[in-house]
């Protein structure tokens, strides 16, 4: 599960057991989570953020998608 970026007090990470769905990362702070597709940046599932930490996480992302889609492929070799 490695963290690929902190931001915010966000933790965004990638579980490694996932290679075969599409880039996603997985956002986690104060016992709540959330998966983001990244190509394009789009919610996939969300268990406790509000509408405002959803959007702040959505911002983050699309703002880091370049990196975060260069450590995907690096992470799985793609």
């Amino acid at each position: 599960m490695p963290t690929v970026l902190r931001s915010h007090g966000y933790q965004f990470y990638f579980y490694s057991h996932e290679p075969n769905e599409p880039p996603h990362v997985h956002v986690d702070k104060g016992g709540a989570s959330a998966k983001f597709w990244l190509m394009p940046v789009a919610l996939a599932k969300n268990m406790g953020y509000t509408a405002v930490e959803l959007r702040q996480i959505h911002r983050i992302a699309e703002a880091h998608q370049t990196q975060l889609l260069e450590k995907w492929n690096e992470y799985f070799d793609q």
